[in-house]
């Protein structure tokens, strides 16, 4: 902590709150840090300056970082080995199994994995690092007391538990068009590299893919089927460079030696249990990382369509199993390690 005074240290927080119309006067400034003090200490929130020891040092190393950032949840030194994923918000079946499974390799190697908390593969690699006992960091683009999307609400507290939340926006702002960019480019300099899963050409995450490039970070990019729209934008960056990936190792693998010897070894994963059983031992086998729709799993099974959909429903709450939007399955993150 530096040694301004309480109230100075929240100037760049009031300086960045939206213009009203007039000159503002003492008692506005007065009134806008007794406002955004309340809001913080009712989130649990924490005014970080750059100058600040908390202030990551990755981000606080790039041309111009944000000037503060409001955090609630736990921000530690070894957050500094930190990777993004990010990608579409529309994403497929496949790449958001694809995002999660790589973000739980990595986190289970003691990556902390660093998102925008936006909807679809953000989301995935969120839950990945999760499902792995992993941490994780959600980078905003409204005030850390705004849970946008609603829908995630509950995966708030969850990375609460093992990471932080992080916004360079004072309390309450709303998540608007011309915050995201900005967001983008604090995720891209909060880590040592950003791993693109899906992205159309025009998008968010290649604008963190670009911001990373700028910065001397890596840039990588998992291929999509050439027929996809959701994969052009990946596609067009490893066309351009972008290291290909195909999992966890070949993102550890461009690490600078001294972050590899920070990497713990994957070791003592438990399996998801119970064991399967009766219909969900001939279920399970086939599903592993590729979604699969359920009729497939019905008609390869050889399970009636009923038992197969009881199956698969048991399987997902014992852990084995983890189902994507429109009825596709794959293994979950952790059945996949303990495999």
């Amino acid at each position: 902590m530096n040694g301004y005074s309480e109230s100075t240290r929240w100037d760049a927080v009031i300086a960045a709150l939206p213009a009203r119309p007039g000159a503002r006067t003492r008692a506005d400034i007065v009134a806008a840090l007794s406002e955004q003090r309340g809001l913080a200490g009712r989130a649990g929130a924490r005014l970080l300056l750059s100058e600040d020891d908390e202030y990551p040092a990755s981000l606080a190393a790039v041309p111009a970082p944000p000037p503060f950032l409001l955090a609630r949840g736990e921000l530690r030194k070894e957050d500094a080995l930190a990777l993004a994923i990010v990608g579409s918000r529309r994403a497929t079946a496949y790449g958001l199994g694809a995002a999660e499974r790589l973000a739980a390799d990595l986190a289970a190697r003691g990556v902390t994995i660093v998102s925008g908390f936006a909807r679809g593969i953000d989301t995935a690699a969120h839950r990945g690092a999760l499902a792995a006992g992993g941490r994780t960091i959600a980078v905003l683009g409204c005030g850390v007391d705004v849970t946008y999307p609603p829908e995630n609400r509950k995966l708030v507290g969850q990375v609460l538990e093992r990471g932080a939340l992080i916004s360079q926006f004072p309390m309450g702002t709303p998540a608007l068009p011309g915050h995201f960019p900005l967001r983008n480019r604090t995720i891209a300099g909060l880590t040592l590299g950003t791993i693109v899963v899906e992205a159309a050409e025009r998008s968010g995450a290649l604008i963190t893919a670009g911001h990373a490039g700028e910065l001397g970070r890596e840039v990588f990019a998992v291929p999509g089927p050439v027929t996809s729209e959701t994969s052009r934008g990946a596609n067009r960056l490893i066309q351009d460079g972008a290291k290909l990936v195909q999992g966890w190792e070949d993102v550890l693998a461009e690490l600078p030696p001294v972050w590899r010897r920070c990497l713990t070894e994957c070791v003592g994963v438990e399996a998801p249990g119970p064991a399967p059983e009766g219909d969900e031992t001939r279920v399970l086998p086939l599903l592993g990382g590729e979604p699969i729709h359920i009729d497939h799993v019905i008609a390869r099974s050889g399970v009636p369509s009923g038992r197969a959909a009881a199956a698969l429903l048991n399987l997902e709450l014992k852990g084995w199993v983890r189902q994507l939007p429109g009825q596709h399955y794959v293994r979950s993150a952790t059945a996949m390690r303990s495999a």
